[in-house]
């Protein structure tokens, strides 16, 4: 919402001078004090022919060249520099925008980064799986998913939609996985070894229905290195999305916008003085970053970052006492567009148990909910701790999932819906889903809100999904094994049609007897399938049919046949799809 109620550090000049710039945003933004060596420079708002006469110096490195290129999402391009900047320099960005009575002369100044370094070792091995903790498949005998339990299962919840997570940390294979209300699989998609999946979801891509998920490695900071992947309904890659100016796109949010752009989190690890806060003079920060890349092009189109926005002193975290370990004094996990459509975004700050509302224009906190220095009155139970999956809602209503902890803060975690009062400046609670027992999640979480007033939960740390009624009803429950996890569950409606074709597998039994195993990854229209036999793959012929259960069927057979096939038949009978036949 466009409501200036909060204050900004040492952008408030910043935000001044981007907004002498009319239409324009210039990134980095006025008074970035850790931009990156090899950043692009931004114009989002007028078409590239319009913008002319780039001038970049720094204080050090001198003028530098570059070209410009246009954005395929919005009005604007990136000046890409021929060589990077020195660490520690101050720079200064001039440019002629506009055309005719409009064209003006605008620029913006910054700082950039000092590098701090921190190795890591990625996460090892998913740890060996005991009985029931992990699925197997004949006919697809690579795929290892996490068991799926179903624990609740009221008539009231939709069958007809999916269940969306991307299990890891814990027993089978990680990787984005897709079942039915009955904990059927659907989908999975194992990861390469020493690789993470997360936050799998449906989002809309060019007018249709795309997977998202990020995946790459995760450091013991608790932060992503790694690429946001598009795939089709048939399950191929669409596009992938890259964090620009050298960063590393980050686990906790990428958002596509109508436009074609995606809003995504980064990571910068840079040193600050933090002695304001018990810190040293030549400290190491991990600062929280935001990007909004052109998905065509993979341009940053616009940048904000938390260091220079927001004090240290707002922050819940642990001081940074060691030298050695980078301090993380805001942790953004969630990035949310305003319903009213003028482009503004609502980001969560973990460690300070805050959201802001940015001006997308000029990187100005128009307000601040919760935390230490809240804009509104906050109501009994609307203040978070360490929440995750801050969200708008249509009606402009909030949701927020509230973690609790770690450390503990509130005794259980829980979702939570307000509502800001715009003429009395508070907030006001208007829904809250607890799991019953109730639980306390360390990390991740989201509140999904369904078309019926209802919410799906995921549990972050902890292995639940809990789909509740607009009164608070458990309708629907599951999990995989602990210590497994997921970011966040959602769930859709999901038509998928493979481009591969089905698997088939035969166990032979006793005399002409044998079992034919079938399936068909990600297939969502399969209602039976059809056995082939025959003396050679070219001379095939029905032998059986059976009702699909599950991920994979089994069918008893007859028939001394040396080789098999199967084809999957939907609901009216047609074939959808036929296996590559296999030996018996």
């Amino acid at each position: 919402m466009a409501v200036l109620l909060g204050t900004v550090l040492v952008s408030a000049a910043g935000a001044r001078a981007a907004a002498a710039a009319g239409v324009v945003t210039i990134s980095p933004l006025p008074g970035t004090p850790d931009a990156s060596p090899s950043t692009q420079i931004s114009f989002l708002g007028v078409p590239a022919d319009q913008i002319r006469d780039v001038s970049v110096v720094g204080s050090a490195s001198g003028r530098h060249s570059g070209r410009l290129e246009a954005y395929a999402s919005a009005p604007g391009a990136s000046f890409l520099l021929a060589s990077p900047f020195n660490e520690g320099e101050q720079v200064k960005v001039s440019a002629v925008v506009g055309q005719g009575h409009d064209e003006q002369r605008t620029g913006t100044t910054f700082t950039v980064a000092r590098l701090a370094h921190f190795d890591f070792t990625p996460m090892g091995a998913p740890p060996a799986g005991g009985p029931g903790t992990v699925q197997s498949f004949a006919s697809r005998p690579e795929l290892h998913p996490p068991a799926v339990r179903v624990t609740t299962r009221s008539p009231r919840t939709s069958d007809d939609d999916d269940v969306f997570i991307a299990a890891n940390h814990g027993y089978g294979q990680w990787g984005p996985m897709i079942f039915e209300r009955d904990g059927a699989l659907v989908w999975f998609k194992p990861m390469p070894k020493g690789e993470t999946a997360m936050d799998l979801r449906v989002e809309q891509y060019e007018g249709r229905p795309v997977l998202v998920w990020w995946q790459g490695n995760i450091a013991p900071l608790g932060v992503g290195f790694g690429t946001d992947y598009l795939y089709s309904s048939s399950y191929r890659p669409v596009a992938r999305i890259r964090a620009g100016n050298g960063y590393w796109a980050d686990l906790h949010e990428v958002k596509l916008t109508p436009a074609g752009s995606a809003f995504i989190t980064a990571y910068s690890l840079v040193k600050a003085d933090l002695s304001s806060i018990g810190g040293a003079r030549e400290g190491a920060l991990q600062d929280s970053l935001l990007q909004e890349i052109d998905v065509k092009t993979g341009l940053v189109m616009f940048g904000w970052h938390a260091y220079g926005h927001v004090a240290f002193s707002d922050s819940y975290s642990k001081r940074p006492f060691s030298q050695a370990w980078p301090w993380d004094f805001f942790h953004m996990n969630s990035i949310s567009l305003d319903p009213s459509g003028d482009g503004d975004f609502l980001i969560s700050a973990r460690n300070t148990w805050a959201g802001y509302e940015i001006d997308h224009r000029t990187g100005a906190i128009l307000w601040r909910l919760g935390g230490r220095h809240s804009s509104f009155r906050m109501g009994a139970g609307t203040g978070t701790a360490y929440q995750h999956d801050l969200r708008w809602q249509p009606d402009h209503t909030i949701t927020a999932f509230d973690d609790g902890a770690v450390p503990k803060a509130h005794s259980e975690s829980r979702a939570i819906h307000e509502r800001i009062d715009w003429n009395d400046r508070t907030v006001s609670l208007t829904g809250r889903d607890v799991r019953s027992p109730g639980i306390l999640t360390g990390s991740q979480g989201n509140d999904q809100v369904l078309a019926g007033g209802g919410s799906f939960v995921g549990w972050g740390e902890q292995p639940y999904v809990t789909e509740f009624s607009e009164s608070g009803q458990t309708l629907f429950e599951a999990n995989i094994p602990a210590p497994g996890e997921s970011y966040r569950a959602y769930t859709y409606p999901w038509t998928g049609t493979p481009t591969s074709p089905p698997s088939v597998a035969v166990s032979p039994g006793a005399g002409e007897t044998a079992m034919v195993y079938a399936s068909w990854n990600g297939a969502t229209g399969v209602s039976a399938w059809r056995v082939l036999a025959g003396p050679s793959p070219a001379q095939l012929a029905p032998i059986a049919n059976a009702q699909k259960t599950g991920f994979e069927t089994a069918i008893p057979v007859q028939s001394a046949a040396g080789d098999f096939a199967v084809q999957a038949l939907g609901p009216a009978g047609q074939v959808l799809g036929t296996s590559p036949a296999t030996a018996r």
